[in-house]
């Protein structure tokens, strides 16, 4: 897959999560920004990352290597299992299990990358549910984070 084909899809997806994501609405909202923004922001800077690869010069058209593709099938499985997961284990939970084979899909040891994705899942829960005031479901862990 040549880095641009890969830049006109995620220009599309960024365009298609665009477009899903603005008719997101609280039926009461008490905050100023609402549950529309994170999804525009992610889509914009999709759209926008996705662009430089299509305008960018000196791009390659290399299709991608075996040994590419072990790296990315694991992220791309990883990234399914967690959205499967996400209710069930909660976010901290699912983030830390998806981030052990994409961590080691990167070069990453599993030791590094369990300790990275604890790190990651509790900074990011503590971050959004706690200072941001975003509601993250717990999972299994409610009994330590408070059911929610």
């Amino acid at each position: 897959m040549s880095d641009r084909i890969l830049g006109a899809v995620c220009v599309a997806v960024g365009a298609g999560m665009a477009w899903a994501a603005r008719s997101y609405v609280a039926p009461i909202s008490y905050e100023p920004v609402g549950p529309n923004s994170f999804p525009m922001l992610m889509a914009g800077l999709l759209a926008v990352c996705g662009t430089w690869l299509v305008v960018k010069p000196g791009v390659q058209g290399a299709v991608m290597t075996r040994a590419q593709l072990k790296p990315f099938a694991m992220s791309v499985l990883a990234v399914f299992i967690y959205a499967g997961l996400f209710e069930l284990l909660g976010f901290t939970l699912a983030t830390t299990v998806m981030a052990v084979p994409v961590g080691m899909a990167f070069g990453g040891g599993w030791k590094k990358s369990l300790m990275g994705g604890i790190g990651i899942g509790l900074a990011l829960y503590l971050l959004f549910d706690k200072l941001l005031d975003v509601v993250l479901p717990t999972g299994v862990l409610s009994f330590i984070f408070g059911g929610r």
